[in-house]
């Protein structure tokens, strides 16, 4: 799958010269001279900031670092998403400039709906073997904003960026339309025709050549169909197809103790974590809670209080590796070495660890022992209050050992719990490999593929396509058609999970159900409804096949009584599942692990990992999250090969120069992008890209590195990597708006950072309980002018614990999809344009080698000094008498000054009218209670002003006052770890008052006398003192 010049890599826009080919390197402009080891805690942002490269100095010494309003290039992909509309990110009704629109009034109103107040309904989304607890806004009867639901185990009333952005592919209008047959549109009732006929042969001959072939799900319902399909045709095949999953998971646990159990990891018991390639706060599953609970075991209001030590074993940095207190960075292939070691090094302390002594003969060389033996140390003093992790990556062998070590160390019913799991289909490689060699052999008549695509994200072992081509029938059913659907005889259109009635249990086997938030936008049918078809040739509605299962699950206090209070809480009160008692099976982990041989890879290695906009590929066709950057890489729009710089220079790359990559006779052709915490002589690579048929957003964006890797391993060995010479444009905002980016500031950027990012260690913060007051001199403040007091009425203000933010971008996303912000494009973000109101500044600090990250949310302070309100010669930015600085959009002439007088860079300036032209199904998404911005106009974070006067209204008509809690912030209510607090600071009972009442609590840039209304509270690390010395 080589990238030859001419193919379509997003939109072609590599650097190119005056005759449109591929450009050589510009080794001056993009060569990284790395400065010698760094100490104390030098912050960068970037490698091109630490080098200094032409590039940083050009862009910081633009005196507007955006750029001038120039024309996009025919072929941009902002002009392409402003005409097709589909990821523009929905910009609010408004009075001006407001299309013309038909309006068609209610021919009898509904009682319950008031124009103008939103509705809110539980639901749960959906999301492979585990499930999250929503509550949907809805507006008029249009899903809008999609929230936690608090008392769901699963969400406990936070979301991910996945949960948040998954309204958008509601009204995507690349979605599937209507069932097809050999490319042409038919109906509904042509299918049910045509499988009449097939169900009766298969009746008769037991099922006989028939398979079905289907994602992972964990559904009453859904398991009960399939379990009745299979009593039916007993001869029949059903498989679950994921290529990214737990898998390994669950298999390790069935080595280790003879059966499968779904882990739940309770990081808020445990005083000491490993981290085993598992990046646990973020893309591995049931990463809300884990967010949460370990957050809740690193709170800290005083000098007095304890945290959690957190420990990371990886090979690139992860957004967990970003909060760990001491970070080991190995090759991927040394990952099993290391946990042999740890063995090993445990039973010398005298823990008792059951695997064979195989595990001892495993090489460990290069491993450092000294942080081993000190890790190992501290787990055993922490016996029964530690927990070790391993990642989805890692193979069932390494799940197996870890599940050992935590069984040794007495933590197996205390830090972490096992659940035996209900009404779920586990994906099986081994199943999936069966099941295309039976299609190779002919053994397959009809095969028939439920809401996956293999044909995409099939790896390079297994020739899924050829293999499909030898069924007869090929029948394919997704929300979206897709590469799998092309080369299928039928495809049936599926609907998205707030369409349709349906029931998931969680991650602890909490039961919840489905319920459509509007009806199917399009001519599909729920994945229930296809079962049943599979199995009756009848077509039967979603809502009668879910009562019929929970018939059987409510039979106390009568059904229907039950039924309306499952569908008002969410989910079934006491159906999570209580722990069961687990042990080690000795024969079956001797048997799992006596062979176990790791091995070594002198070679080049390259590890493939999910992918924070596309997950696997699913969410690529969605602008928000294809529009994100990386927490880490800071990349929007593309996945890149990550690298260390010392590898690179091995290599003879350069950043961002395209480079092939040759595994197995299979091709590709990257981005190379250098990255500092990187393990040598390893590459990584994000999947869910390259898409050819997934939608306007996702085709031909980025490269499909699927072929790459085998279905066995996350890992490559031996690979070969070839440099072309040429340059590719990425979209990266790590150098966008950076404080202290100004030209006349440049070089004072050092002294600068410390001040911006304060965080010091847990011991260092006994001893000094004030350092956040010394890391910068506080001159005694005067005004040129009598200051208004803002000691009346509320007043408004956002405190930001540093502490427990993880840079997850959970809030970014959910103020987009509040605020109406729009997507701009690849071309516009590589300018500096993107307009996001929250960016996560992303700071490493120390060695480049081995530097530690920290993250930072940066929204609009809402000084109370404020410096754009001084500049702005049309009074469009404003002060009002809650100490919110609001924007007068009718006003605003669009000079920009308040943008370059803001000494946090959080103002956004529209260049082009972004929300033009939206299809009207895009339009359903939009909020209405947020103003749409046009062309010329500056926009910033409101503090949700629209949420303020909801709920001023509301109290008014209660006639009370608001009280702490009433107004939540977009941002507030999503963050998985309860890192933003926003109220009123007036109040001195609210939750951010005490917030900046602690002594870890500094303003941003307060020397400076802006008196912003949003503080930091600064980041502590638990550092063992054994490692450091």
């Amino acid at each position: 799958m080589r990238i030859e010049k001419n193919d379509s890599f997003i939109d072609a826009e590599v650097l190119d010269n005056s005759n449109g080919e591929n450009s050589k390197m510009n080794t001056s402009a993009d060569r990284l001279t790395i400065p010698a080891k760094s100490n104390g805690k030098d912050y960068w942002r970037s490698l091109d900031e630490l080098s200094n490269t032409d590039k940083f100095q050009s862009f910081v010494e633009n005196e507007f670092p955006e750029g001038t309003i120039d024309m996009p290039s025919q072929v941009s992909r902002k002009k392409f998403l402003g005409l097709m509309g589909a990821s523009l990110a929905l910009a609010g009704l408004t009075a001006c400039r407001r299309p013309i629109e038909k309006i068609l009034p209610y021919i009898k109103a509904p009682e319950e709906i008031i124009p103008g107040i939103p509705k809110y309904y539980a639901s749960a989304m959906p999301f492979g073997l585990n499930s999250y607890g929503i509550v949907v806004e809805t507006h008029e009867g249009r899903p809008t904003k999609i929230e936690g639901n608090k008392g769901h185990s699963s969400s406990m009333g936070r979301a991910n960026s996945f949960v948040q952005s998954s309204v958008l592919n509601l009204y995507d209008p690349d979605r599937s339309q209507a069932p097809k047959h050999l490319g042409r549109e038919v109906t509904w009732k042509a299918f049910q025709t045509f499988w009449k006929p097939e169900h009766e042969q298969f009746l008769e001959n037991d099922g006989e050549g028939l398979a079905v072939l289907s994602e992972s799900f964990a559904s009453p319902t859904l398991n009960r169909l399939r379990n009745s399909f299979l009593e039916k045709f007993p001869k029949a095949t059903w498989a679950a197809y994921e290529p990214v999953s737990d898998e390994n998971i669950y298999r390790g646990l069935e080595i280790a103790t003879g059966q499968v159990y779904q882990p739940i990891n309770h990081f808020d018991k445990a005083d000491v974590i490993l981290s085993i390639d598992s990046d646990f706060l973020y893309l591995e599953s049931s990463d809300i809670v884990s967010s949460r609970r370990f957050a809740d075991g690193r709170r800290v209001t005083t000098e007095n209080d304890s945290m959690n030590r957190l420990y990371c074993v990886e090979n690139s940095f992860s957004v967990t590796g970003g909060m760990a207190a001491h970070r080991l960075i190995i090759p991927y292939n040394r990952i099993a070495a290391f946990t042999a070691a740890l063995i090993t090094e445990l039973r010398k302390s005298g823990i008792s660890i059951s695997t064979p002594d195989a595990i001892d003969q495993i090489d460990v060389s290069g491993i450092d022992t000294k942080w081993v033996r000190i890790l190992s140390n501290d787990l055993v003093f922490n016996k029964g209050k530690s927990l070790v992790i391993a990642g989805y990556r890692q193979s069932a062998e390494v799940h197996a050992m870890v599940y050992a070590i935590n069984d040794g160390l007495q933590n197996n019913g205390k830090t972490i719990y096992y659940h035996q799991p209900e009404d779920r289909l586990y994906p099986r490689k081994s199943e999936f490999k069966s099941l295309v060699k039976n299609l190779e052999s002919g053994k397959i008549n009809t095969l028939i593929l439920s809401d996956i695509n293999p044909v995409y994200s099939n790896s390079a072992d297994t020739d899924f396509t050829s293999a499909m081509k030898m069924a007869k029938n090929v029948i394919h059913y997704g929300v979206s058609e897709n590469e799998t659907s092309a080369l299928c005889n039928w495809h049936l259109p599926g609907i998205h999970y707030l369409e349709t009635w349906g029931d998931v249990r969680s991650f602890d086997n909490t039961l919840s159900v489905i319920q459509p938030m509007i009806a199917p936008l399009f001519k599909g049918k729920s994945q229930a409804e296809l079962f049943n078809t599979l199995l009756t040739a009848e077509f039967i509605s979603d809502y009668d096949l879910v009562r019929e299962t929970w018939k059987s699950l409510l039979v106390s206090q009568g059904f229907d009584k039950q039924w309306q209070q499952v569908l008002h809480d969410g989910y079934l009160a006491g159906s999570d599942s209580h722990p069961e008692e687990t042990s080690i099976n000795k024969r079956s982990i001797t048997a799992g692990l006596n062979n176990f041989n790791p091995g070594t890879t002198k070679g080049i290695e390259v590890v493939f990992a999910k992918s924070s906009a596309t997950f696997d590929g699913r969410f690529a066709n969605n602008g928000w999250l294809m529009e994100n950057p990386d927490p880490v890489t800071k990349v929007s729009w593309d996945n890149v090969a990550s690298i260390s710089e010392k590898t690179a220079t091995k290599l003879g790359l350069k950043n961002k120069e395209l480079a092939e990559f040759s595994i197995n006779g299979q091709k590709a052709t990257v981005p190379i992008w250098i990255m500092p915490g990187h393990a040598h002589n390893s590459i990584t690579m994000t999947l869910g890209y390259g898409r050819t048929s997934g939608g306007r957003i996702s085709n031909n964006v980025g490269v499909n590195v699927n072929r790459l890797k085998t279905s066995d391993s996350y890992l490559s060995s031996d690979v070969s990597v070839t440099g072309t010479g040429r340059s590719f444009l990425i979209a990266c905002t790590q150098d966008h708006h950076g404080m202290g980016s100004e030209k006349l500031v440049a070089d004072q950027i050092q002294k600068r950072l410390p001040m911006i990012v304060r965080e010091s260690t847990l011991d260092e913060y006994r001893s000094n309980p004030d350092f956040v007051n010394d890391v910068v001199e506080q001159p005694e403040l005067s005004s040129l002018w009598k200051e208004k007091e803002y000691t009346e009425g509320y007043q408004w203000g956002m405190s930001i614990d540093l502490n427990v933010c993880t840079g997850c971008n959970a809030c970014s996303i959910a103020c987009q999809s509040e605020n109406n912000i729009p997507v701009v494009g690849k071309d516009q973000v590589e300018k500096g344009r993107e307009m996001s109101w929250i960016r996560l500044d992303r700071y490493f600090s120390g060695d480049v080698e081995n530097p530690e990250m920290v993250f930072q949310p940066i929204a609009c302070q809402h000084c109370e000094m404020a410096p754009c309100e001084q500049v702005c010669p049309v009074t469009a930015t404003v002060h009002d008498d809650e100490g919110l600085n609001a924007m007068v959009y009718n006003r605003c002439a669009g000079t920009r000054y308040c943008a370059n007088n803001c000494p946090y860079k959080v103002r956004r300036y529209n260049f082009y009218n972004f929300t033009s032209e939206l299809p009207e199904i895009v339009q359903m998404s939009q909020n209405p209670n947020v103003t749409v911005r046009f062309r010329g106009v500056m926009e910033k974070c409101s503090f949700c002003l629209q949420r303020i006067n909801q709920a001023k209204i509301t109290t008014k008509n209660e006639n009370r006052t608001i009280v702490d809690g009433d107004v939540v912030a977009a941002c507030q209510q999503t963050c998985p770890t309860d890192a933003i607090v926003f109220g009123n600071i007036n109040d001195p009972d609210s939750k951010v008052s005490k917030m900046k009442k602690q002594n870890r609590d500094y303003s941003l840039l307060g020397e400076i006398n802006t008196r912003p209304r949003t503080t930091f509270l600064a980041k502590l690390r638990n550092q063992n003192s054994k490692l450091d010395s």
